[in-house]
């Protein structure tokens, strides 16, 4: 390897120096069991290598709502798509695709753009920060606007060009993260 970035101690919460006496030390295969794998990847990659690493179940708590919320956008997205049976590979008429479809995609290929400038510097504390922001336009912004197109009972052009544009997204995100 090239480059090797890590935090230089890991702390409780609360930034204090962890030990088996005092009460506050978290064993490695504790915390994967209690608050999950993934969960503490994003938790490392949030954090700025430069600083000491802040470690701790209340942490988790808040990491693990970022997770809920991917984890909810795609089973919205799996549940309908699956009932309408959309076809990802369907090409789709950018002319049917709306406002607020234009919107998060733009939102998503700005963040692909950022994703390269942060991966490039050895920042993916910075990229995580902007992934908590476009899921928070994706599930907040996007699907609570357009839930109506998913529902509706005809499968016409508005309603694939919202799984589309969902799909699509989904997609990105996962990638770049």
């Amino acid at each position: 390897f090239k480059a090797l970035l890590g935090h230089a101690l890991v702390k409780d919460e609360t930034g204090r120096d962890m030990h088996k006496s005092w009460g506050n030390a978290i064993w490695f295969d504790d915390a994967a069991e209690k608050m999950g794998v993934d969960v503490m990847r994003w938790m490392y990659a949030s954090q700025n290598p430069e600083h000491n690493l802040l470690f701790g179940y209340g942490i988790a708590d808040e990491v693990r709502k970022q997770l809920i919320t991917l984890w909810n956008t795609y089973s919205f997205f799996i549940t309908y798509a699956n009932l309408d049976g959309f076809d990802p590979s369907v090409k789709i008429d950018k002319g049917s695709l709306r406002k607020s479809d234009r919107w998060i995609l733009s939102k998503i290929y700005k963040f692909i753009v950022t994703a390269e400038k942060h991966y490039s510097s050895f920042q993916v504390f910075r990229l995580m920060s902007e992934a908590t922001e476009v899921l928070d336009y994706l599930s907040n912004w996007y699907i609570r606007r357009n839930r109506r197109r998913f529902w509706k009972s005809e499968n016409d052009s508005d309603k694939i060009a919202a799984y589309s544009t969902l799909y699509c997204v989904l997609v990105y995100f996962v990638k770049v993260i």
